[in-house]
């Protein structure tokens, strides 16, 4: 992996912004120290998804963070991100490495441990592990794996360890204290009235500020 996985990864879900502009919550999160972006847009084209991830990356990359986009090795290579994140449904990770340039990073979700397995075995950079805790950032979620399967899940994979899935600022010490190596936050930072604050507490609470 060419970056070191940051503590606090943050998503930002273009369905969770309240039809704030992307590029807007992501100069607040940069604003706030946040270092590790990942952008997921399901809804948009393939035109539309290009050009938000270009102004992004650009963005992310002057100030010195790390830029992922969801699901579409593609549009990671084609808008000089540094990586993609994928999951179960998109393209298997080899495959997807065959778009991307070197050094780009590649993740991936998981959400039983044969997954993570699997993961463990191929070229991922991180792994990525949950739903840890009930979450409504998805409209069909996975089966929640709880606390003690990240633990399991830990003794699976040497690789980054990523914990997604309704994890807020209360919850976030304890998937540390399980195993991993980075929490990933939707909801409770989209959904903040004050988003580069609430970004703010994340960061201190895992000792990224």
């Amino acid at each position: 992996m060419r970056f070191s996985i940051p503590r606090f990864y943050a998503i930002l879900d273009a369905a969770q912004i309240a039809g704030q502009p992307p590029a807007t919550v992501c100069e607040a999160l940069l604003a706030a120290g946040v270092r590790l972006i990942q952008y997921r847009d399901k809804r948009a084209s393939s035109r539309q998804l290009y050009e938000s991830c270009c102004r992004l990356a650009r963005q992310v990359r002057q100030a010195g963070g790390t830029f992922i986009v969801n699901d579409r090795a593609d549009i990671a290579c084609a808008a000089h991100t540094d990586g993609v994140h994928l999951g179960q449904e998109d393209l298997p990770v080899e495959l997807a490495c065959r778009f991307l340039a070197p050094g780009m990073c590649v993740g991936v979700s998981t959400h039983t441990l044969g997954q993570v397995r699997e993961a463990d075995r191929s070229s991922a950079d991180y792994v990525a592990f949950g739903p840890i805790y009930p979450t409504l950032s998805k409209t069909k979620p996975d089966r929640v794996v709880g606390v003690e399967g990240l633990r399991e899940a830990r003794k699976l994979t040497g690789k980054p360890l990523v914990a997604i899935g309704g994890i807020t600022r209360e919850k976030a010490h304890e998937v540390i204290a399980a195993g991993a190596d980075s929490v990933a936050v939707i909801a409770d930072l989209l959904k903040a009235p004050d988003i580069g604050q609430r970004a703010k507490e994340f960061l201190r609470i895992l000792g990224d500020s």
